[in-house]
């Protein structure tokens, strides 16, 4: 039985109207919202762990329930996979197998990590964003990571840069953004034989075309 979830319905007809401007301002400005001590902490207890064992980092960013996260881990066996999320519930859920020994799974508020990432100056080698909440209502194009302040030290960690979503207009979208930051995207449907993720196991079930955009940041 194929599984029933809904498409992804939305008052915009294409582009937002305010992207450019959106985008604009926050990569001309900085982003000076306080970051709060429970992040700042994570961050530092992540920082230490890795440091111990000098491996590359993948970052695996809104990593929910981590079932990405674990997938990474044992794809790049030589890296460090990170994966974030900011609720303790879904990062909690237990496993029968045992954990990647190079997986480190961490609750944090990612407009704060990815700020202290960037002055850090990781360099993670790739960077996975994978079925973020679309927020498709226009009004809410500030929630989407390209309508968000903290998208230009997104962009500061370099790599390759993964996305995937259901919703193509939300790639289009961070596809813009990416030019207007000096970078180029390439968006195409993504055939995901094994999903690593619910939500890609779901809409994939359900018929949805599946969407990616990669960038190489480096």
């Amino acid at each position: 039985m194929k599984a029933n979830s809904k498409k992804i319905f939305s008052n915009q007809t294409g582009v937002h109207e305010n992207l450019e401007k959106t985008v604009l301002r926050h990569l001309e400005s900085s982003f000076l919202k306080p970051i709060n001590d429970h992040t700042r902490f994570a961050f530092d207890v992540v920082s230490s762990q890795i440091a111990k064992v000098n491996k590359p980092i993948v970052l695996d960013a809104c990593c929910g329930v981590g079932d990405s996260s674990r997938a990474l881990a044992r794809q790049f066996p030589d890296h460090w996979v990170v994966g974030v999320d900011k609720s303790a519930s879904r990062l909690s859920r237990e496993r029968d197998e045992k954990p990647p020994e190079n997986l480190i799974l961490v609750r944090a508020d990612l407009n704060d990590f990815y700020r202290l990432a960037a002055e850090a100056r990781w360099q993670p080698s790739h960077h996975f964003v994978l079925y973020p909440n679309p927020w498709p209502k226009a009004e809410h194009l500030k929630r989407r990571w390209h309508g968000a302040p903290v998208f230009p030290y997104m962009l500061k960690l370099g790599g390759l840069l993964e996305l995937r979503s259901n919703w193509r207009l939300y790639l289009e979208e961070f596809r813009q953004a990416l030019v207007l930051a000096g970078h180029t995207g390439v968006l195409n449907a993504y055939d995901a034989r094994v999903p690593i993720t619910p939500f890609e196991a779901k809409y994939k079930e359900s018929g949805q075309t599946l969407w990616r955009l990669t960038a190489n940041l480096s």
